[in-house]
């Protein structure tokens, strides 16, 4: 197949040649090679401005990022082949981690496969395709899972607002086999499962679980508020480590419905209160209440989604904080997470020490989390390090 050219301006490879996978528009010489002559989907050969190669880019012409990099080999376009060999070298290194086939197996341009995204649940996948290139291919990606993993059922989630900046319609459709409205996995020695039709995202956040596991130590024989709980991700995993009470807080019924049945799934089950509402508003009634904590975890959806909401976000994680910490006995521990790429993980601790001082606590930084390794970070594209979680030792001033 010979594929049309991609040129680039002057000086324009360097953040490529340096690791980086992705074109921005601007620095495209669409002189030479209009973007319009591409429809989005395709691939195309890139080249520096002298007309060297770089390698093999999916197109789409009306986005920002408009090409993302899938091959410096110009033998290998994205095909049924290259799937096949990329996923085999994801999996080799989730089969090395964990001892359940319960992980993120694809994480895009990590994997080297931009626009990619599968969880797998034992014999289930869930894959989201957010590029033009992938939703083109996507006979392509199936072949390849169902080859290399033999799933019973793999599911179409592609329903995430990232498809709309490439253009592409947003639907949930079972790909392949029979995919049940809940899925089992396995999760740091405890049970769940996840409601990946019905759920966020692909039904479950992989992402924290080396946080979870470690808050094993922290929570054995205390009371427990998990703040966004989702389904119980945190929650039930604290009550399985032998918190004697936990509280999981979220404004979604049908979360909640899901904390309760994975409870009874690990019998700890008279364990759980679950409280329906704002998080902030339940958390004013509990300290009005006079309810006390010895740990309590926040673990919120992403407050900063754009680099323009920093400023509000970073007062809304002030806010969620202090309130946090207001609910703390005299010697708590403070799990503090955030899934927003763009608040720095100095500026989250700078939010914990400002907010312990405005409260004339003292504070301990005890741990400093990120993304299991099933969401490796890629050293030349930020964006793939999102996770932080701080655990910090909440202390009487005196």
């Amino acid at each position: 197949m010979t594929l049309p050219s991609l040129r680039l301006k002057a000086n324009a490879d360097r953040r490529l040649r340096a690791g980086h996978l992705w074109v921005y528009s601007n620095e495209v010489d669409t002189a030479a090679t209009p973007l319009a002559g591409f429809a989005a989907g395709d691939q195309a050969v890139l080249e520096a401005a002298g007309g060297k190669p770089l390698g093999i880019v999916g197109v789409s012409p009306n986005n920002l990022i408009c090409a993302r990099l899938l091959s410096r080999d110009l033998k290998h376009s994205l095909d049924k082949s290259l799937l096949v060999h990329r996923i085999q070298v994801a999996l080799s290194l989730r089969d090395r981690l964990f001892d359940q086939p319960c992980y993120r197996l694809i994480y895009g341009d990590s994997d080297l496969l931009p626009g990619l995204v599968v969880d797998r649940f034992h014999d289930h996948l869930v894959v989201q395709l957010a590029s033009a290139t992938m939703e083109r291919n996507k006979d392509a990606v199936l072949e390849a899972l169902v080859q290399v993993l033999k799933p019973r059922g793999v599911l179409w989630k592609n329903d995430s607002s990232a498809r709309d900046a490439e253009g592409l319609e947003r639907y949930v459709d079972t790909a392949f086999g029979v995919v049940p409205e809940w899925v089992a996995l396995e999760e740091n020695g405890v049970k769940f499962e996840a409601p990946v039709l019905q759920g966020q995202k692909t039904g479950w956040f992989y992402d924290h679980r080396m946080n979870r596991a470690r808050l094993a130590p922290y929570v054995k024989g205390k009371r427990v508020l998990d703040l966004f709980s989702y389904i119980g991700g945190w929650g039930v995993q604290a009550a399985a480590f032998g918190a004697s009470e936990v509280f999981c807080v979220d404004a979604s019924a049908f979360a909640l419905d899901g904390v309760e049945r994975n409870a009874a799934l690990n019998g700890v089950a008279e364990k759980m209160t679950c409280v329906e509402g704002d998080a902030f508003e339940a958390m004013k009634e509990l300290k009005n209440a006079e309810e006390r904590f010895d740990v309590v975890i926040t673990d919120p959806p992403a407050f900063i989604k754009r680099k323009k909401d920093i400023k509000n976000g970073e007062a809304a994680y002030r806010r969620l904080n202090e309130a946090a910490m207001r609910l703390l006995n005299k010697d708590g521990i403070l799990v503090s997470a955030s899934c927003s790429m763009h608040l720095e993980e100095d500026h989250l601790q700078n939010i914990l020490l400002g907010s312990a001082r405005h409260l004339d606590r003292n504070i301990q930084l005890l741990e400093r989390g990120a993304q299991g390794p099933d969401h490796p970070v890629h050293p030349a594209i930020p964006e793939t390090r999102y996770i932080k979680s701080l655990t910090c030792r909440i202390l009487p001033n005196s």
